[in-house]
């Protein structure tokens, strides 16, 4: 399959012009200007017209329950499972998922399978050993044999901390799992990442800042999630980035009602926040904490129900960081493409560039997604999706 997209403005994810993208299988071949190809075989040949929209590169959602989440108000709470179409048609080419609070009723085993599942529908996804609480539970017994024999494990997380639902981890268990996963990563050439759940406790980042201090593990060891649930939290993170760590930011799809509801800073608020201190534009990255369950209040700010969380938020947080905080794109695009790629190890992902994986998005002037294409292959097209999970409902 060859396919060339057109005349598009391109953010690799810096802006570098209107040019012309050739894939060819599920490769990115060039990115030029005026691309010609002349074809003496018989080839699948697609050609898509890029005038007036802008190409970036397939988000990489870095923390999804793909088996879903929730369950804290009792088994009727429990959320259902991540679809397909429902992360392709928010961009997400690449995704990364986890175990939350359950542990128990939802296991790994369950986690791989699904995030086999995904892949083998087309898109690109990994997994965290272990959950919420310490010691991990894993597929073979020990974190370093997980991240070391099983491809699709790349970390462990998310492991809980300042929260009540925590197993209330101590400094050395949780050094010793840092230590585990950070070797392990090594041995295998993966990032051996520590995804940390951060909650609203007093403690906030104590527990890392410890082991950023008093052991010799660096900093870069972890991605501490949900940073911007509170003011006082977040104010401790900017910190925490200055000093070269990664934060990661929880999108939402009503960032001005969950500020004024519980005061959740808003990515596009945070990340301004991030410039102003002169955080390194390498070090934030945005998920969605996607199939988690969420509050929905009424005016009155009254329990009326439960939502899902989705994947949408990602280009929400977006629109908001261009639109209402005058940020560069190519600046907001680097919390779902480049960085995560950087902070997570994922070669030849979140870059638009000769040799890496064909998963782009195309943005109208909106920047709404348009078009989204996973390793080569169009899964959404004209805003819907046209390739579907084996049990979905085609709508």
């Amino acid at each position: 399959m060859i396919t060339i997209i057109r005349n598009v403005d391109v953010y690799k994810p810096e802006y570098i012009g209107k040019k012309d993208i050739l894939i060819i299988g599920n490769k990115i071949a060039t990115v030029e200007d005026n691309i010609s190809i002349e074809l003496n075989c018989d080839v699948e040949f697609n050609e898509i017209d890029g005038s007036g929209k802008i190409a970036v590169p397939g988000f990489i959602d870095s923390h999804v329950h793909l088996l879903g989440g929730g369950g804290e108000g009792g088994f009727v709470t429990r959320t259902p499972e991540a679809t397909l179409s429902s992360l392709t048609k928010s961009g997400v080419t690449t995704v990364i998922g986890c175990l939350g609070t359950d542990g128990v009723t939802r296991d790994l085993m369950s986690l791989l399978a699904k995030a086999k599942a995904l892949e083998e529908e087309g898109i690109t996804t990994f997994i965290y050993a272990g959950s919420y609480r310490l010691p991990l539970k894993t597929i073979t017994g020990e974190i370093m044999k997980d991240i070391i024999a099983i491809d699709k494990i790349i970390g462990i997380g998310e492991v809980a901390i300042s929260d009540h639902r925590s197993s209330q981890p101590s400094f050395d268990e949780f050094a010793k799992a840092v230590a585990d996963a950070r070797v392990a990563g090594m041995l295998s050439g993966k990032a051996g990442v520590v995804n940390v759940h951060l909650g609203d406790g007093k403690r906030q980042i104590e527990l890392l800042e410890r082991i950023v201090s008093e052991t010799e593990i660096p900093i870069t060891q972890f991605v501490p999630t949900h940073v911007n649930r509170n003011p006082e939290l977040f104010e401790k993170c900017v910190q925490y980035a200055k000093k070269g760590g990664y934060i990661d930011f929880t999108g939402s799809e009503d960032p001005d009602y969950n500020e004024k509801l519980d005061g959740e800073v808003p990515f596009s608020k945070g990340l301004k926040r991030l410039m102003e201190e002169n955080v390194s534009m390498d070090n934030f990255t945005l998920t969605s904490d996607g199939q988690g369950s969420l509050p929905v209040f009424n005016e009155k700010g009254e329990l009326v129900g439960l939502g899902v969380g989705t994947s949408r938020c990602l280009i929400k947080a977006i629109k908001d960081s261009v639109k209402k905080q005058n940020i560069p794109l190519e600046i907001a695009i680097r919390a779902l493409t480049s960085n995560p790629a950087k902070a997570f190890k994922l070669k030849n992902k979140g870059k638009i560039e000769k040799g890496f994986d064909a998963d782009l998005c195309l943005l109208d002037k909106n920047l709404d997604i348009d078009t989204v294409l996973a390793k080569g292959k169009v899964m959404v097209k004209d805003k819907t999706p046209i390739v579907f999970g084996t049990f979905e409902e085609r709508y």
